[in-house]
């Protein structure tokens, strides 16, 4: 599948930093419940690697926060690549495990909207993704820290959402998803267009107080897929983009539905799209947070940049 010039030039905004060849084996970190599918796409992916001299091994997950936990502590023996094949949630708990370590990441997308992927150009056909892995071409990211009430802190590498869309990813049905992919996000957004009842979100922001219905924070451009959200954001560089819905409601939830396939976001009125540094989103309610489409959990949350960039490998 070919790239779109959206995220062509998406690679072009990162900052390549080296060159590598990876004689050590490789590690890829893979959730084997993703089903039947994604086991082949795997395999041939594998086959990729191992004809271009690499000696890939497969670490398997078992359940939330494994990917972290593999990555973590293959960065710890001296591993040098730990790819994450999968989706964006595996891809971001990958690079919280090789926060702060020499390590660099690799992705094979395998997921329903490869965020990520379509962000820096990554070709989707497992082949090529492994060609690219094998070039191992390092730019630099700068990944996002959200610190919620609890005291618990969560690393994302694409965005964080408050509000409307963290709602339909809580309550995503995830056997559905399987079955039917990027189909059950639409379903569930309907759902939650007779259901959600929209809290106002306060949002404090690099000085500045405000409100707003939902609250996206945006490391890259790109959102659920190739769909252009915040076209002056910049992955490499420190801080966000962050987006404001002013407007609540059904409808207004339905238009944004409608905008996002389109590229309208950044035009539809009530939305509001400005860089910032320091973040803090808080409600009176509980408020749901999701971080690259996984929950994360409830408002209130600061986001600040990652105390350390990520390697990633690109084309």
């Amino acid at each position: 599948m070919r790239a779109s010039h959206v995220t062509r030039s998406s690679a072009k905004r990162l900052r390549i930093v080296t060159w590598r060849r990876y004689a050590a084996p490789v590690l890829i970190v893979f959730n084997p419940a993703a089903g039947a599918g994604r086991q082949r796409r795997l395999s041939r992916a594998l086959g990729a690697l191992r004809a271009r001299g690499l000696a890939p091994q497969v670490a398997e997950t078992r359940g939330p926060g494994d990917a972290a936990v593999l990555a973590r502590s293959a960065a710890a023996r001296g591993v040098p690549l730990v790819v994450a094949a999968g989706g964006d949630g595996t891809i971001a708990e990958v690079a919280a495990g090789l926060a702060g370590s020499a390590a660099a990441l690799g992705v094979l997308p395998l997921g329903t909207a490869n965020v990520l992927a379509w962000e820096l150009g990554l070709p989707q056909a497992p082949d090529r993704a492994a060609a690219v892995i094998a070039a191992g071409r390092i730019a630099t990211l700068r990944p996002g820290l959200a610190r919620f009430a609890d005291g618990s802190e969560r690393l994302f590498v694409q965005m964080l959402g408050a509000g409307f869309d963290a709602a339909v990813v809580a309550r995503l049905d995830l056997g559905l998803k399987r079955r039917i992919g990027r189909a059950a996000y639409v379903l569930e957004s309907l759902r939650q267009m007779a259901r959600y009842d929209f809290p106002p979100i306060a949002v404090t922001f690099d000085g500045v107080t405000t409100t707003a219905a939902s609250a996206i924070v945006t490391k890259g451009r790109l959102y659920a897929g190739r769909y252009r959200i915040a076209p002056d954001a910049r992955a490499a560089e420190p801080g966000f983009r962050l987006v404001l819905f002013r407007r609540s409601g059904a409808l207004q939830a339905a238009l944004a539905g409608a905008a996002l396939p389109l590229g309208l976001i950044p035009r539809l009125p009530g939305v509001e799209i400005m860089p910032a540094r320091r973040i803090r989103l808080a409600a009176a309610g509980a408020v749901p947070v999701q971080a690259d489409g996984d929950p994360a959990g409830l408002l209130p949350v600061e986001v600040t940049d990652a105390p350390s960039p990520l390697g990633i490998v690109v084309p």
